[in-house]
């Protein structure tokens, strides 16, 4: 089993190629190849490279999957008897990171499956087109499309009581007598 360790975001990370992991914010659009150069280091075939801090020409070759937003983790500090409390809330932003293969001297000593791959990115690309599609299309053609020519209509609409006639119908139907019951005379 071929492993690396490698550092990004100020932390220290063991990835395999053909999974994918969260890491921090990576400054790069979904879909766009990424390479991590702070390896660690990297295992391979009962063989183990540390680099002195980091292996030279060992690099990390992924794919970026989709940015996201990390679980709410939420602070609350209280001082008892002061009636002080604090509730603070933060998201972390975070980059799903795909592995696709493991360099070293500009050679891949490992790399994913191509079955994984294709799998992992079935679903993803399809968010991709769609966000695609929406920051693509220009106003004008927005607008254009947007505003559609009203039909005519196929038949008379039927008019529509006044709100004041609405109610001296109700009215009326309120003062309908209700027949006399026995006992009781008119």
């Amino acid at each position: 089993m071929t492993y690396a360790i490698v550092e990004t975001g100020g932390k220290q990370m063991r990835v395999e190629p053909g999974r994918f992991y969260d890491i921090e914010l990576l400054a790069a659009d979904p879909g766009a190849t990424y390479t991590l150069d702070q390896v660690l280091l990297v295992s391979h075939d009962d063989e183990v490279l540390v680099g002195q801090p980091i292996i030279q020409d060992a690099t990390i070759e992924g794919m970026i999957l989709s940015h996201r937003r990390d679980r709410k983790v939420l602070v609350y500090k209280m001082r008892p008897k002061k009636k002080t409390r604090k509730k603070r809330g933060h998201r972390q932003s975070l980059t799903r990171f795909l592995v696709c293969s493991i360099n070293l001297n500009g050679q891949v000593i490992a790399e994913a499956d191509a079955m994984e791959i294709e799998d992992l990115l079935a679903g993803y690309e399809a968010s991709w087109a769609e966000t695609d599609t929406l920051s693509v299309a220009s106003e004008p053609e927005a607008a254009a499309t947007a505003v559609a020519e009203p039909e005519e209509p196929a038949a008379e609409e039927a008019e529509v009581e006044e709100p004041a006639a609405v109610a001296e119908a109700e009215a009326e139907e309120a003062e309908v007598e209700e027949p006399a019951t026995e006992g009781e005379e008119e």
